[in-house]
Parts: C-alpha cells; structure tokens; sequence
C-alpha cells in the first residue's frame, strides 16, 4: 500500500524555520518524483518545490526561492523540506505528492500519490 505520510508542521514566529519530512512506503522513492505543495485557506493549492528521483534537478516557486531546500534520502525513503525565514503568507497545509520519474527534470503537474498533510502556521 502506498503511503506519504507529512510531519514537521506547527506554529512557528515570522523569521523562524522549520523542516517537513514526507515519509514515502509502499514503492521504491528512488525512482520517483516528489514535490512539496501547498494550500491556504481560500487559495488553490500551489507547487512549491520538487526534485526528481536522484536529487539533481530541483525547482522551487518563485515565492520561496532562496528561503526552501527541498532533498532527499532515498535510503530513508525520505524527503525533506527546510523552511527558513518564514513569512505570515507562507501559511498552509503543506503536502507531499509522488509520481514516476520520466527523467526530464521535476514539474509540479501529474502527481498521482499524495499525503493528508501538516500544518505549518506562521504567526507572532
């Protein structure tokens, strides 16, 4: 059975970090790619980076260029994203989301597994 479980979300101050973990099981992370997405209250959900199967091509969202790193430990079945200089706006239930890596880089279109997500809240 196939499975993305989210955990790392909470409460955090403006300018504070955090880091998700998306815990993959059920099929083989290391041929698949997996993206962060997010959604706010009255918003649609949004791309907010990826990276393919190996970790060497990576993208990020204009909006959190600079402040996210997303990688990866396919010997964990893990995928990580670091969260620095947090912003009111980055508010959301952050997912995780999975599809087979056709090899020509990460797009956010197509993901076929996806987590139920955690909450990242970013208030004084």
């Amino acid at each position: 059975q196939v499975q993305l479980v989210e955990s790392g979300g909470g409460l955090v101050q403006p300018g504070g970090s955090l880091r998700l973990s998306c815990a993959a099981s059920g099929f083989t992370v290391g041929v698949y790619t997996i993206a962060w997405f997010r959604q706010a209250p009255g918003k649609e959900r949004e791309g907010v980076s990826c990276s393919d199967s190996s970790g060497g091509s990576t993208s990020y969202a204009d909006s959190v260029k600079g402040r996210f790193t997303i990688s990866r430990d396919n010997a964990k079945k893990t995928v990580y994203l670091q969260m620095n200089s947090l912003k009111p706006e980055d508010t959301a239930v952050y997912y995780c989301a999975a599809k087979w890596d056709i090899g020509r880089g990460c797009t956010f279109a197509d993901y076929v597994y996806w987590g139920q997500g955690t909450q990242v809240t970013v208030s004084s």
